[in-house]
């Protein structure tokens, strides 16, 4: 479980003139305390106590707790901001000022200042804070807020900065879970896949990916086969392994799932900044519709288009991320910024699900069981995408919805919005702590983001046979009662669908061919036809 901030935070004066606060609490100035606004006791220093309780009861239910940490800026805000701690003390040592007017500060996080990790006190006084949130409170791990703007030196990001060398030698730090936000607002901030070993990172390019192809832009199906696998475009030169990629398609900050297939535009009136505040460019898509609507047309396909983003977040290598409140639906009406609402807008509401939520939720639930259960959707290692040294197994393979496996040709044409991703389950190259080979069925992910709905040959051999477990054109999403297909039948596969299936019959060998009854096939192009898009 990552939790947003818990250190001791203030609300930004802009905001408390609006009447808001800083909900989200990226804005700390207590570094060793805990937000005490949090606690349901007012007894001195309660909050120390309640936070202790609910780790251990995390840890007893077999959870681990992440914290989200803001070492990158303080709630001292820019020149004109409150001295309330850091400036008052040392100025120098804390910020990072200009060095031709040091009255103003370097500002690589959008929030007016930079806390100076270049000076030793200030890096010593962030080590130290890490220390004691695993030591005393004994958190598993931490998410760097804005990690690039840790990293700085005078000429830019630098892997060898000093705060990733004490990390990593460090006995204490180096063995907790370490998840860098890799990305600031400074000049070459966007630093995704280039962190150092020891390290994972919030993928946004996966986020990303997965937007573009859902929604149905072109040219989009070699990067999804680079994130359904775990991203090693990224991870996989310098050493690390599939879950340095924390896979993502929501996060807190900005639409939540189903306001991704419900906006095309931001709605962030409420913030009080004329909705200039929040990213315009979000990758979504409103399906023909502005906002809430009662056409059954445009809900049933927003409903698949939900159950598409999670089915694909949770067959893909690498971690999975999943926001509070999307595993049944939860909106914002719009709002992709709600960091000072601490409202109906931000607040989840547990126990207010009606049947269309209540649904969804199982399909989650069913979702991350069949994860659970199954190792060959969680990989320690990348695929090798031939085959193995010392066998015949290639442990994944790729189709096209003729029964081929696909060309080069396939790969570059622009248009190509159909794919099938077939994972063995009989690999021999992972082993598990005992060292024995991990040994799991075989399956085959099928996605089609084009308009139409595309009939896709199944692959094998002869007698070979196909079980459908989930289609998301369904209501439930998994089948009640699981259908069987042989190799070589058409399976048919809804516009915007997917389809997930395992071997259930013959070797998993016979499996991992070509479609016996293979044909040719032309990828469909072109555009659907427009929508009608109204405003709410």
């Amino acid at each position: 479980m990552e939790l947003l901030p818990v250190h001791t935070h203030i609300d930004d004066k802009a905001l408390v003139d609006r009447r808001l606060t800083n909900y989200w609490g990226y804005n700390t100035i207590g570094f060793f305390a805990p937000e005490a606004r949090y606690a349901s006791s007012d007894d001195l220093g309660g909050q120390v106590k309640e936070f202790k309780t609910m780790v251990r009861n995390l840890h007893a239910g077999g959870i681990e707790v992440l914290l989200d940490v803001v070492y990158n800026h303080t709630g001292e805000g820019n020149h004109l901001g409150p001295t309330l701690a850091f400036r008052g003390i040392d100025n120098i040592a804390s910020y990072r000022l200009q060095s031709e007017q040091p009255r103003f500060y370097l500002d690589f996080t959008g929030t007016g200042n930079t806390f100076n990790l270049l000076h030793p006190r200030t890096l010593q006084l962030v080590m130290d804070s890490l220390r004691y949130w695993v030591l005393e409170m004994r958190v598993d791990g931490f998410r760097f807020d804005l990690a690039s703007t840790l990293a700085r030196d005078a000429n830019g990001v630098n892997k060898l900065h000093a705060f990733f060398e004490i990390i990593h030698q460090d006995p204490v730090l180096s063995q907790v879970k370490l998840i860098a936000e890799p990305w600031d607002v400074g000049e070459g901030g966007y630093q995704v896949g280039n962190f150092p070993v020891l390290w994972a990172e919030w993928n946004g390019k996966y986020r990303d990916t997965m937007r573009s192809f859902w929604k149905g832009d072109e040219g989009k199906i070699g990067e999804v086969a680079y994130r359904l696998t775990g991203s090693p475009d990224l991870y996989q030169h310098d050493g690390r392994r599939p879950y340095a990629s924390i896979n993502f398609v929501t996060s807190h900050d900005g639409f939540t799932l189903t306001d991704l297939v419900s906006y095309n535009e931001k709605h962030n009136e409420a913030n009080g900044e004329n909705n200039h505040d929040g990213d315009n460019n979000n990758l979504s898509w409103n399906h023909g519709v502005e906002g809430p609507t009662d056409d059954p047309e445009v809900s049933a396909l927003r409903e698949r288009q939900r159950r598409n983003f999670l089915t694909t977040l949770f067959v893909s290598q690498g971690v999975p991320m999943l926001p509070a409140g999307d595993e049944f639906g939860r909106t914002q009406n719009g709002n992709n910024n709600a960091y000072c609402q601490d409202n109906d807008i931000s607040w989840v509401h547990w126990g207010k699900r009606d049947e269309t939520a209540n649904a969804f939720y199982e399909f989650t639930r069913r979702l991350i069981q069949l994860r659970h259960e199954h190792p060959v959707f969680r990989r320690p290692k990348f695929f090798q995408g031939r085959r193995i040294r010392g066998s015949e197994i290639k442990d994944v393979m790729w189709f096209n919805p003729g029964g081929n496996e696909m060309s080069d040709e396939d790969w570059s044409l622009p248009f190509v919005r159909c794919l099938g991703m077939m994972l063995s389950g009989d690999t021999i190259d992972v082993l598990n702590f005992q060292g024995q080979p991990i040994r799991d069925d075989t399956f085959l992910f099928v996605i089609n983001a084009h308009y139409e709905t595309l009939s896709f040959l199944l692959p094998g051999q002869e007698h070979i046979e196909w079980q459908l477990l989930l289609d998301t054109a369904a209501e439930s999403g998994f089948l009640p009662e699981p259908k069987s297909f042989a190799s070589g039948d058409e399976l048919p596969v809804t516009d915007r669908g997917a389809c997930l299936l395992k071997l259930t019959a013959g070797m998993q060998a016979q499996a991992r061919q070509e479609s016996f009854r293979k044909r040719p096939f032309d990828f469909p192009h072109g555009q659907p036809p427009p929508l009608q898009t109204e405003k709410v």
